[in-house]
């Protein structure tokens, strides 16, 4: 590329990278405590919102302690309690229910409510402005800027208007540095600043690999008759396999409104199984079709999510600022929440931030806020959660979920029996040998309660500037064919929700093409390609999906 002008810069306070719950409750709270301090956040996705997706069962302990008044305010996003708690184990014809006085209490949903984080993220948006906070939606953070002494400064957003061969246009705008006195990394899961600062500054070498899951998610308007507003159900089994670790949600809420999920963690070592494929297969279950029969499909989307939880939760902080939310992994996986963790880490980190400014301090490491979380609300959340996870892909789901449940119920009484229990393998390194796996045969989706990958990107109003450059990295396209393709089968055709990758042609003619106008930005591939060969990286301005009430 010939050489760029400088860009120009604006100096704030604090910048905080990424307007999910975590990086806005972290604005709030600033606000808050110092209403001085000019704070600015900047949001990848084309509105507040737009990149947001979670099932969402919310547990409201968060919200409650940043803003105590919130159940007040006539538009608040969240309005239906959970009334109905239900679970059940799936064989491939029926839904055996278990008895919810067998799960330990920190399981029970009472006291939460179904919404939308979408839509959550919109309203703490407004009341962070009108606080005085600035943001910048449609404008991804795309590079870290460092000091003198390796210190973070702050970010820089990307350049607009650069062609496919990473030329200038005639559209060409040059990005804009934030600089800060310290930066907060709220990117969410497997966020792509976040993990560039975690290698660099050695942030993981003391814990547990990252572990991650993929969550696909649809919105259906249903039949009056079938809604049932406050009703949480749960599964496990069907249609995985025991070795396969995963499972579903259906959520009743608002205006006759189900959100119905699936889950399924990236440790699966099947390299022909595909997450999409078997959400499909799950609404075919006897025991939920009739819901969707005579339906409307809304919406969908996906992305990934974080699970190694405790163990895997990297040092936080460094010279210039600190990890929060999804972007440092404080997702509670059996109780499948993490947005109360992450207003809470965001409020903790904000309260040290606050101090250090008021010490007159800038560019320093943020230590109190690392020693501080393991004993705050989010460690003690996810403490007694710990060894669920690793059980369960130890074991498999059937003896896993036992484990986990008799150890989180050890933990309600102040002990564990199992101590706490190592991940193993990182994501990208369990998928077998195609040759040693059977191929899966997935049905073919009927249009009305099934349906290909195409359709349902279309419903996530997924766009990109198609004259930019690619914004999914392959490394090295000789390993792609010699390796994910001539090994592992191409598992890259079959993880992506979203219908990116295809292997297309016979012999020389063979190729690898990326159809990045998909992308849903779920980050699956960056995680799970077996060689860690597949590079997720921000595309240009406000370009992926669109959600509306994700």
């Amino acid at each position: 590329m010939s050489e760029l002008p400088p860009r120009e810069s604006m100096e704030f306070d604090v910048v905080i990278v990424g307007a999910g719950p975590a990086g806005l409750a972290a604005a709030i709270r600033l606000k808050q405590i110092s209403p001085d301090a000019s704070v600015v956040v900047v949001e990848k996705g084309s509105e507040v919102g737009a990149h947001i997706l979670s099932g969402a069962v919310i547990d409201p302990s968060g919200l409650d302690r940043l803003l105590p008044d919130w159940r007040e305010d006539p538009d608040r996003p969240l309005k239906t309690a959970v009334s109905d708690d239900r679970f059940a184990w799936m064989t491939e014809r029926s839904a055996i229910s278990v008895p919810l006085f067998l799960a330990p209490p920190l399981m029970s949903n009472h006291g939460c409510f179904i919404g939308s984080l979408g839509l959550v993220t919109k309203w703490l948006a407004a009341r962070a402005e009108a606080l005085g906070v600035e943001i910048y939606p449609g404008f991804a953070a795309a590079e870290l800027i460092y000091g003198e002494s390796g210190e973070v400064r702050g970010i820089a957003t990307g350049d607009m208007g650069i062609g496919k061969e990473g030329e200038p246009t005639d559209a060409f705008t040059r990005g804009m540095e934030l600089l800060g006195k310290y930066t907060l990394f709220a990117e969410g899961a497997r966020g792509s600043l976040s993990k560039i600062l975690i290698a660099k500054y050695g942030l993981a070498k003391d814990c547990e690999p990252p572990k991650f899951g993929i969550g696909l998610k649809e919105i259906w308007q249903v039949d009056p008759g079938k809604h049932k507003p406050g009703l949480v159900q749960h599964s496990f089994g069907w249609p995985l396999g025991n070795s396969t670790g995963g499972g579903s949600f259906l959520y009743h809420y608002d205006d006759n409104l189900i959100a119905v999920g699936f889950v399924v963690h990236l440790n699966y070592e099947n390299p022909y199984l595909s997450p999409f494929e078997e959400f499909q297969r799950f609404k075919t279950h006897p025991a939920v079709r009739d819901i969707f029969e005579g339906a409307k499909r809304l919406a969908y989307g996906s992305r990934a999510i974080t699970e190694g939880g405790y163990q895997s939760v990297p040092k936080l902080a460094f010279p210039g600022g600190a990890l929060i939310g999804c972007a440092a992994g404080f997702v509670n996986v059996p109780r499948i929440k993490g947005s109360h963790n992450a207003i809470s880490s965001g409020m903790l980190a904000a309260e040290h931030v606050s101090e250090a400014l008021a010490a007159g301090r800038a560019n320093d490491e943020l230590t109190g806020y690392e020693q501080a979380w393991r004993g705050s609300p989010v460690g003690k959340d996810l403490w007694p959660v710990r060894n669920v996870k690793p059980l369960w892909s130890k074991f498999g789901t059937i003896v896993g979920i036992a484990l986990g449940g008799l150890d989180m119920w050890t933990n309600t009484l102040g002990f564990s029996l199992f101590g706490t229990q190592k991940h193993g393998k990182a994501d990208w390194q369990t998928l077998k040998p195609a040759r040693e796996c059977t191929p899966i045969v997935y049905p073919k989706p009927d249009g009305k309660i099934t349906f290909d990958r195409l359709s349902s990107v279309f419903l996530s109003n997924t766009n990109h500037e198609e004259n930019q450059p690619p914004h999914l990295k392959v490394a090295d396209m000789a390993l792609q064919k010699s390796s994910e393709h001539d090994v592992y089968a191409g598992p890259s055709t079959r993880y992506c929700p979203a219908g990116v990758y295809e292997w297309i042609g016979e012999g020389p003619d063979l190729r690898f093409v990326i159809n990045a106008q998909n992308c849903v930005h779920c980050k699956t591939c960056d995680i799970k390609d077996p060689n860690h060969n597949i590079t997720w990286v921000p595309p240009e301005g406000a370009g992926g999906p669109n959600y509306p009430n994700m």
